[in-house]
């Protein structure tokens, strides 16, 4: 990486997690969500780079959907890709700190609390829907809703045990944005 002066080489530090709540329906904490999510940042090695999170009601993750999608129905999550041509499973290569970005992710809190079910965690539902939406901000698609459900019900993630990502993603990139 080069500083953006172009004259020295030198490691990229830390980038910011920013989290917003923009929505009042579902009472929301963003400490549980930030833990969860500088873990995932870092396994996946991208802590290096910025990433917003922003928490929103169906009226409004509905509206967002119907804008770039053209359907006008509330979702859980919206990614917005700040580098749009990824390949699944490579890095952005920034060529100054302005391009150490991976994009927005859009949670529909209202939406994945109304999704939950009776035992699951609401915090570990937004954090492995918020997830999904970085895999996608980092070049992973899937081909259809149906194609998400049924990877967000397999068993394997059921157990918690990992699943190799490059396997159970289709590596085509989609452009801006890619709903779940």
């Amino acid at each position: 990486m080069f500083h953006p002066d172009g004259l020295k080489a030198r490691a990229l530090p830390a980038m910011t997690l920013v989290i917003r709540n923009l929505q009042r329906v579902i009472p929301f904490r963003r400490v549980p969500l930030r833990r969860k999510m500088e873990v995932v940042r870092n396994i996946l090695g991208v802590q290096k780079f910025d990433l917003g999170i922003i928490c929103v009601d169906n009226k409004n993750i509905q509206h967002i959907n119907r804008i770039y999608r053209r359907k006008d129905v509330p979702t859980d999550v919206l990614s917005f890709p700040f580098h749009e041509n990824l390949k699944a499973g490579e890095l952005p290569q920034p060529g100054c700190l302005d391009d150490c970005n991976l994009g927005d992710i859009f949670l529909g809190v209202e939406y994945i609390f109304q999704q939950c079910k009776e035992n699951e965690d609401y915090y570990d539902t937004l954090t492995v829907t918020a997830t999904h939406g970085l895999c996608h901000l980092l070049g992973f698609t899937h081909s259809s809703e149906d194609e998400w459900q049924e990877k967000n019900e397999d068993p394997q993630l059921q157990r918690g045990r990992p699943v190799n990502a490059h396997n159970s993603w289709n590596q085509e990139t989609t452009h801006v944005p890619i709903a779940m």
